[in-house]
Order: C-alpha cells, then structure tokens, then sequence
C-alpha cells in the first residue's frame, strides 16, 4: 500500500496548456484585424479615398476631419454637429498651431468638401490640407497641355 508521501513525489505526465495558447492566438487575432482595417488616421471610419499621383505624406497631423457621403463629420471615431466642430476647433487653436486634414469618401460631393473646409477656415485654421491615396501614374502618361 502506498502512503501519503509517495504520492507527493509522484510526479504527472507533462501536458500542454492550452488556454494561454488560446489567448495568444487572440492577440494576433486582433492585431492582424486592426491591420487590415482600412481607416483613416485620426477619422476613425472607413473612407474610400479618391486617388492622386501627386499625393505627399505629411509629417504632423493635429486633427483629421472625416467626411461622409451624407456630410457626415467625424474626428476619431466620433460624429460631430457644425457647432461641435467648431468648439473643437476652437479647443484646438488654444493650445497653438493647429494643422487640419480632410478625408472625404470618393463618393462625397465636392460642395460638402469645401462647407467642411469653410468651416475650418472660418475658425482661423489656413493650415488645411485634403487627403488622398497614392494611385500609380497611368502608364507613364504625363498631363497633356
């Protein structure tokens, strides 16, 4: 007959722990989906940006106004009125120089563009800049005169 200690000296097969592997694959999981999310820095919404060949990557980006189809205005994830804009705006210009970049979907019209733009300005803000995606030149085509 065995006593108690023998048992405490046993010792158990190895096994694998399954659950720390599991959170791990979530973790990957959800870096890889925040990867592929085709967002805008700073809107927080998925924006179908139009193209240009002449596009330039912008070094400091204090607020990235995105624009909807339906005129829709959102800084970081958050939809806001014109009068919340302009509070926010205003928030801004206290704390210094403020640079603006106004993301429209392809599909929203160019006068909801320039209302956004006007209400920037209105503000003060002359830094404003619009944001596209880089398109590959066609074929090598130069604008014809």
């Amino acid at each position: 007959m065995r006593s108690r200690t023998d048992r405490y000296f046993e010792t158990d097969k190895a096994r694998i722990e399954v659950i720390p592997m599991i959170d791990i694959m979530m973790f990957l999981l959800v870096f890889f989906i925040m990867i592929t999310i085709d967002t805008i820095a700073g809107s927080g919404i998925a924006l179908d940006l139009p193209g240009s060949t002449t596009t330039q990557q912008l070094k400091d980006t204090q607020i990235t106004i995105g624009v909807q189809k339906d005129g829709a205005m959102f800084v970081q994830g958050k939809s806001l009125t014109p009068e919340e804009m302009t509070a926010r705006l205003k928030a801004e210009q206290a704390k210094g120089k403020v640079d603006v970049v106004i993301a429209g979907d392809r599909e929203v019209p160019l006068q909801k563009l320039l209302d956004v733009m006007d209400l920037v300005r209105a503000e003060g803000i002359s830094s404003v800049g619009i944001a596209a995606s880089k398109q590959a030149d066609a074929a090598g085509a130069s604008p014809k005169k």
